[in-house]
């Protein structure tokens, strides 16, 4: 995609206009800033806007109905109730702003406001990002030559990347998550101060390193992010136990060793346009592989037991990263559960509602998802005739069985309020009432069954019976139609 050589005023959203020039009527600067500036250059969307000023905090909230101010750092935000814009509930603006030393490598000592813009550029990480952009005079303000490594796509930090580093160290995993999420070339100094710095990242918190590494796995190419952790040296620093499959050989289908299957895996699951915990799934699945491992017949290799292993080694991962206690259960279960299916031709349909009892109705095509990455991150094709069975078998589990129970109206009904007595006769009843709406639907109220329940029940047992089996068979046959059609749908023998 081709940067813009200038920002045309009518991409920025109506709303952001208007608080720019609230600030800008009563006397103050007022520009967009940082990553909005780069995407509406790459005719991205923002994913947010963000506002700085040469006011303060004292003079920018007067000026809007309703504001937050809850940080050390300046910010406003400026909240905005009447639009359906998820982007546009809050925004924030920040005064102009001067940092001093990061002796913590995480957060500034102090914090200045300036007056001057270019202070405010000067403290920015990364040249596409130490970008300004005025509205209303069409000014662009680029200091750092960040528009021409746009065009060239580059990730360059603004002034010496050591020293940028050194002052955040959670900067070094932007700098590929930018990379993974603009398709961006990270610049040879940056990268080999990132190289140089690696090992700082084990004193940045868990939560932000969480952040960004979910950030880098969200991003088209997250498999390339991972490697760029592993091969700047940080990745030991924040899931180590990824690196435990390099070189880890598997032998059989597999064509990739763990960790290049693993990677694979995930890069699918990107592919496809899946959610965090599918894509987190993928990446883990077989984590517990080199642990497991044992020399086999052949010269293969055998790994029992490893999604038992791998789920608990996940769990640990997951806790020490602070992810959310219900995406690290629903991850767990299915890294746990992902060797479901290994035999199409021994599994049984009573295997299958273990699975769906164990991780859930509501998860088990993401399951069956994590299934599909697995496979193709063996370099295999997407859905073979084994998965096609696998879906056949779920979707026959979980379909609503024909059965008594759609009927309005049951034993209770039929002795408690219909006078029917407990026994084959009520059996028999039930089974012709079915037959009836199997074959009417609409018959399937009260007052119809009512009113059939009497009649039928008039009946000596000799008749009844012999209408209940009829519509017992009626009722299996249609059964083994529905399962028939279903394995049609899929393709497969049933």
């Amino acid at each position: 995609m081709s940067p813009e050589k200038t920002i045309k005023n009518e991409s920025i959203p109506s709303e952001i206009l208007e608080v720019m020039n609230t600030l800008e009527k009563a006397g103050f600067e007022a520009f967009l800033v940082g990553g909005c500036v780069r995407d509406l250059l790459l005719n991205r969307k923002p994913k947010d806007w963000d506002i700085t000023t040469n006011a303060v905090p004292e003079e920018i909230i007067p000026l809007y109905e309703k504001t937050v101010y809850e940080n050390n750092f300046g910010t406003v935000a400026i909240i905005l109730e009447n639009t359906e814009d998820k982007t546009l509930k809050q925004i924030e603006i920040t005064p102009y702003r001067t940092e001093g030393k990061y002796s913590d490598k995480r957060h500034p000592d102090t914090v200045s406001f300036s007056k001057n813009i270019n202070d405010d550029l000067s403290r920015r990480d990364f040249t596409v990002n130490a970008l300004a952009y005025n509205p209303s005079k069409s000014q662009l303000i680029d200091l750092f030559e960040g528009i021409k490594d746009i065009k060239v796509k580059t990730i360059r930090t603004v002034g010496n990347s050591s020293d940028r580093f050194s002052e955040d160290a959670l900067r070094m995993i932007r700098a590929i998550r930018f990379s993974c999420e603009l398709g961006f070339a990270i610049e040879s100094d940056t990268l080999q101060a990132i190289v140089e710095t690696a090992q700082s990242i084990s004193e940045i918190s868990a939560e932000r390193t969480r952040d960004e590494f979910v950030k880098i796995i969200m991003s088209p190419e997250p498999m390339v992010g991972i490697a760029m952790l592993q091969k700047t040296g940080m990745l030991k620093y924040i899931i180590p136990e990824l690196e435990q499959g390099i070189g880890c050989e598997q032998g059989g289908a597999h064509k990739f060793d763990v960790y290049e299957h693993l990677l694979q895996a995930l890069q699918h699951s990107a592919d496809k346009g899946w959610p965090l915990e599918i894509r987190l799934s993928a990446l883990f699945h077989d984590i517990g592989k080199p642990k497991t491992r044992r020399k086999g017949i052949k010269k293969a290799y055998t790994f029992y037991g490893h999604e038992v292993v791998g789920a608990r080694m996940t769990r640990v991962i997951m806790e020490r990263m602070k992810f959310p206690k219900d995406t690290t259960e629903l991850v767990t279960s299915l890294v746990r559960y992902h060797m479901f299916f290994s035999d199409t031709e021994q599994i049984t349909l009573s295997a299958v509602r273990r699975v769906v009892r164990n991780v859930g109705v509501e998860n088990i095509w993401t399951l069956m998802n994590v299934r599909e990455c697995d496979r193709v991150g063996m370099a295999k094709v997407e859905a073979p005739y084994r998965l096609r069975k696998y879906h056949a078998m779920i979707e026959q589990v979980l379909r609503d069985p024909i059965s008594v129970s759609q009927l309005v109206v049951d034993g209770n009904v039929l002795m408690k309020e219909l006078g029917v007595k407990a026994g084959p006769r009520m059996g028999w009843i039930l089974n012709s009432l079915l037959e009836e709406v199997l074959d009417d639907p609409t018959k399937n109220t009260r007052e119809y069954l009512d009113r059939r329940v009497g009649e039928l029940n008039e009946l000596s047992d000799e008749e009844l019976k012999k209408l209940g089996e009829k519509a017992k068979q009626t009722k299996d046959e249609a059964e083994e139609k529905e399962v028939v059609d279903l394995h049609k749908k899929h393709n497969v023998r049933k």
